[in-house]
């Protein structure tokens, strides 16, 4: 099946500029939604604390449900509205809790009854130590810095057959890890810091595919975070399980690209003719490229809008992911390579 003529030739590269700006506007706004946020809306999962989910037969307001619970004295105590608003239903959350284990619930109940005289349906009751959801947090990033990590090795010795190299850069970020570590270094800084460092080696060593790869993929899961932050949206461990999928997912669709470029530039040497052969390689791929997106998406959009609460959150963030993930292969990842190769040329 073939949505796209073969002999198609939109001048992708001749718009990477336009490409670059709305990368960039969508960073800056992925930025002031962490900064406005302090961060991504943490779920229980990884903020610690407890969740309780309530439903009622009629309407009930946040602002009557949050004075009820005022009597429990429930620290950081946030209320907030959970699926349509014909089925009533609430999440209550708190950072700690007086009350423990089976002894939360009841205690909820019991002051929204007391409070506003109706008596809720208990729908869920979810509790994790401090302790436990930064333990959680820690290892959810290095999760997604070790898949970069050995994602970027395989394509460096896959595309340019530095394998050594390749090795050297992973023993480097390791190395960077462990350093920063020592030093007690908070988990975001020390994951930043041996992004840099890997990113600095790329070019050093010239691994432009490896190095388009990964800016890329930093490109894809920073901007679904920072729309998870603008929403406001729980950021839980199953949206770590959707960026990790978002990750192999934009990987596949840049190799496609990246393979028929190899196939197109080889023993070319004049770089005056290379922008021409790179957007050829966009071109020739695009038809498979949209028809994997579109398929993806229909089942996305199918699990978003009929697979209910609980799994809302997860496939909006691959919703997300699949389109930022198809645009980076095109407008990000493929002129980062043009431009380290020109570079390359030129020395």
């Amino acid at each position: 099946m073939q949505l796209i003529k073969s002999d198609i030739n939109i001048d992708f590269l001749g718009k990477r500029n336009i490409g670059y700006i709305f990368s960039g506007l969508l960073i800056l706004a992925s930025i002031i939604g962490l900064i406005i946020h302090k961060g991504p809306n943490y779920g229980i999962d990884f903020a610690g604390g407890a969740l309780v989910q309530v439903r009622f037969d009629q309407d009930v307001s946040i602002g009557q449900l949050r004075d009820s619970l005022a009597v429990l004295n429930l620290k950081d105590l946030s209320v907030q509205d959970f699926g349509e608003p014909e089925t009533h239903e609430f999440l209550v959350r708190t950072a700690n809790v007086e009350v423990q284990g089976t002894g939360l619930a009841p205690a909820v109940s019991g002051a929204i009854e007391q409070g506003i005289g109706l008596t809720p349906e208990i729908r869920r009751v979810e509790m994790v130590g401090p302790q436990v959801g930064d333990d959680l947090k820690k290892q959810a990033l290095l999760a997604i810095f070790y898949s970069l990590l050995f994602i970027t090795i395989y394509i460096s010795g896959r595309f340019e057959l530095k394998w050594v190299l390749s090795g050297v850069t992973a023993g480097a970020m390791m190395a960077a890890v462990y350093f920063l570590s020592v030093f007690n270094v908070s988990m975001p800084i020390l994951i930043t810091g041996a992004l840099a460092v890997s990113l600095g080696l790329f070019w050093r060593l010239r691994l432009k595919y490896a190095m388009g790869a990964m800016i890329a993929l930093i490109h894809d899961v920073f901007i679904t975070v920072g729309i998870f932050s603008i929403l406001n949206m729980d950021f839980s461990l199953p949206i770590i399980a959707a960026l990790l999928t978002i990750i192999g997912y934009s990987l596949n669709d840049t190799i496609i690209v990246f393979d028929r470029i190899r196939e197109n530039v080889k023993g070319e040497t004049d770089k005056t003719g290379l922008p021409a052969l790179f957007n050829q390689s966009i071109n020739q791929t695009l038809s498979r490229t949209i028809l994997t997106s579109l398929t993806t998406l229909i089942v996305l959009l199918a699990l978003f809008f009929l697979g209910g609460e609980i799994i809302h959150n997860f496939a909006f963030a691959m919703i997300v992911g699949v389109v930022i993930g198809t645009y980076s292969s095109i407008f990000v990842a493929t002129p980062i390579v043009l431009a380290a190769s020109l570079k390359r040329m030129s020395a």
